[in-house]
């Protein structure tokens, strides 16, 4: 009779031992990912980023600096949607998530109309 359970090849060869698997996070972020969300002040949206790269925008350190600045103060009062104003860049903030969610240089925005905010914060 044919054992139809016995590996197929070569008799005397030892199978390689299968990878193990990788440690899971056991129910939640790894501590990296908070650690990394605990020292970013403020994240930029997607669509953030772009914009700030495609119109070459200025966002050094110092002006990051005022941002957080002006989240903090904006979350003191409630706020949940702010412009904040940086010198010539406009900066839509969702307050509570501290994400920028678009920026603009003031000079080349099209009609200078923010709707869907509740606050405007002049850093």
């Amino acid at each position: 009779m044919i054992d139809r359970t016995a590996p197929i090849g070569p008799a005397g060869l030892p199978r390689p031992a299968a990878p193990a698997p990788a440690a899971a996070a056991p129910g939640g972020p790894a501590f990296a990912d908070l650690l990394q969300r605990a020292t970013t002040r403020v994240a930029l949206s997607s669509h953030a980023a772009k914009r700030i790269e495609r119109r070459e925008l200025a966002l050094d350190a110092p002006k990051l600096q005022r941002l957080e600045s002006a989240i903090d103060r904006a979350a003191g009062k409630g706020a949940r949607s702010t412009v904040v104003m940086l010198d010539n860049l406009a900066v839509i903030v969702d307050v509570p998530g501290r994400t920028v969610v678009t920026a603009l240089d003031t000079a080349s925005g099209k009609e200078h109309v923010f709707t869907n905010i509740d606050s405007v914060v002049i850093a």
